[in-house]
């Protein structure tokens, strides 16, 4: 007997096998519906008031039958998507209106969140016969081609253009007076409908690498830019943005339904396999987002994360970066893969054992276990290194800043050194250690270290503790501020509130503004006078000299050194 979907209470045994008799009609591959199967649907749906629908697949067959109520059905799972861009889901829902009311926000948001290959309604008459029929089906807007290419693959310009497709009716709508002059080829139709899809998608596609939709719901432009800028350092393609500003995310799909819709379109537009959130998600939003869009969401610690994955290269960095992903990892295992809920018991299978989840999460467990030994032991090891630095009575000098603010730059400007520096954030991961000789006596280490950022994932803070706790030791700390940009209170602000957090607050400090080259000269006055710093331009080894200078005068003070962010600075900008 086959399977029935939907609403299935009161309805009489004739109504059932009626139903159940749905399955084996066929429709030929070029029409949306035949006269016999309309017929049929709407002849069930006038005698129990309610709606009736299937799913037909490609082939002509139908895979499920659908009873709803007076004014809706809800369609069930429908599995997974057919792989490749521009892919529908091979599907199309045909179902009855006993109004003969057009295509509801309902029908529209199915076929756009389940990229159906069309939804048809069909009109109920008085005396159960079909009537009038409607069908939409998405619309790949290739006459925007152009503009997709001109937003580049950086995704510059491309919240514009979202939001101007957003605008535009992203649905092609057909109607005819009754079945019989429903003048439509199906096959050829979704065929070329498919091309047209992976055509404009690809058009864009050019690099090999995945493509993303960057998904923003906070307010702050500057967080938004800073997240797009982590996609580029994870060297993820921006295919497009979008945004919804909202007081709070939705509790279960973090964006309303008609975002959800909009996501959707232009993921198939663009060719977008991934939506990356600014926002940290709860492992059941991102559960539900998946479910509903079929992209993988990726939120703004796992990005962290996959950029810190990428910059490691020394044993300490790997084993931190792992431990940070299993960390995360663990509450986000979950049975949704139907072969995880299969039991481990004993020999045969005997007693309930551990499901394959629960295995999943102990050996997670001890793995965390095991890399917090480890890194302990890398911890030890450093401590005996500094302990002969201490005994050997030689400065340390510790630089620290918010991400991509010119550390690793400077440190080569002032030792001479090829440490690896570029325009991206977290590019230094592992830290750095050179000597430097002081123009009038003595040397001292400099040390570059891991980036800051603001509202860094906790166990990030937590697995780069044992690295960053060489701050302590440090007899200076040179903080390097981008004097260009312009969120540099925001980030100072962030930067003292982790130094705060790690217990170096009250080392002696020396604020180093770097990019000064890039800063008119009375803003820049203005900066060394509220903040008692430096100006230097690593790139352009300007100011290096002063630097130095006055870092061998800061060593040789009695007191320390450290700025009055109290009395001094502007009330940084959250």
């Amino acid at each position: 007997m086959q399977h029935l979907d939907g609403d299935l209470k009161g309805l009489k045994t004739s109504d059932r096998k009626a139903l159940e008799r749905t399955y084996r009609r066929r429709v030929a591959p070029d029409q949306v519906v035949s006269p016999e199967l309309a017929r049929h649907l709407t002849e069930i749906s006038r005698r129990i008031g309610r709606q009736v629908g299937v799913l037909l697949a490609r082939d002509g067959s139908v895979r499920n039958v659908v009873v709803g109520d007076a004014g809706q059905l809800s369609l069930p799972d429908v599995g997974r998507l057919r792989g490749g861009v521009g892919r529908f889901r091979g599907l199309r829902l045909v179902h009855t209106h006993l109004k003969g009311e057009p295509l509801s926000a309902d029908d529209l948001n199915d076929l756009a969140l389940l990229r159906l290959d069309l939804v048809a309604m069909v009109e109920v008459l008085g005396d159960g016969l079909p009537g009038r029929v409607e069908l939409a089906h998405l619309a790949p807007f290739p006459e925007l081609e152009a503009e997709v290419l001109a937003a580049g693959e950086d995704g510059a310009g491309s919240e514009a253009a979202t939001e101007e497709r957003a605008a535009a009716d992203p649905f092609v709508r057909l109607v005819a007076p009754d079945v019989h002059r429903l003048d439509f080829d199906f096959e050829a139709t979704i065929r070329a409908l498919e091309e047209e899809f992976r055509r404009v998608a690809g058009s864009s596609a050019r690099t090999g690498r995945e493509r993303a939709l960057v998904v923003g719901v906070q307010a702050d432009d500057d967080h938004f830019a800073e997240t797009l800028e982590l996609v580029r350092s994870a060297r993820v393609e921006i295919a497009g943005t979008s945004r919804q500003r909202r007081a709070q995310v939705h509790p279960r799909t973090v964006v309303g339904r008609g975002k959800l819709q909009a996501i959707v379109l232009e993921s198939m537009r663009r060719g977008a396999t991934v939506a990356i959130f600014d926002i940290d998600l709860k492992p059941a939003q991102a559960r539900a987002f998946e479910d509903a869009t079929g992209l993988k969401a990726v939120d703004r610690t796992q990005l962290i994360l996959d950029v810190f994955a990428q910059r490691a290269k020394s044993r300490d960095g790997k084993l931190q970066v792992e431990l940070a992903q299993l960390k995360y990892s663990l509450p986000r295992l979950t049975q949704k893969d139907a072969g995880l809920s299969r039991l481990a018991g004993g020999i045969g299978g005997r007693g309930p054992g551990e499901t394959v989840v629960e295995i999943g999460r102990r050996r997670i467990r001890d793995r965390i276990a095991a890399l917090e030994k480890q890194i302990e032991s890398l911890s030890k090891q450093r401590d005996l290194r500094r302990s002969r630095r201490r005994k050997e009575a030689v400065p340390v000098l510790s630089i620290v800043g918010y991400t991509n603010a010119g550390k690793s730059t400077l440190l080569n400007a002032m030792t001479g050194a090829e440490v690896a520096a570029a325009d991206r954030l977290f590019m230094t991961l592992d830290p750095t250690s050179r000597r430097l000789r002081f123009p009038r006596e003595g040397e001292v280490v400099i040390t570059d270290t891991v980036g800051f950022l603001s509202d860094l994932p906790p166990d990030l803070v937590t697995a780069f503790r044992a690295t960053l706790e060489e701050l302590a030791d440090a007899d200076l700390l040179l903080h390097v501020v981008d004097a260009a940009d312009p969120r540099l209170e925001a980030k100072l602000q962030a930067v003292e509130t982790l130094l705060a957090e790690l217990g170096v607050a009250d080392l002696p400090r020396l604020n180093v503004f770097n990019k000064s080259d890039l800063v008119a000269p009375p803003v820049m006055a203005e900066l060394l006078r509220r903040h008692h710093g430096i100006a230097v331009s690593a790139a352009e080894r300007r100011g290096i000299a002063e630097l130095v200078s006055a870092a061998e005068e800061a060593l040789g003070r009695d007191e320390p050194l450290l700025p009055d962010y109290g009395a001094t600075a502007e009330t940084p900008s959250s």
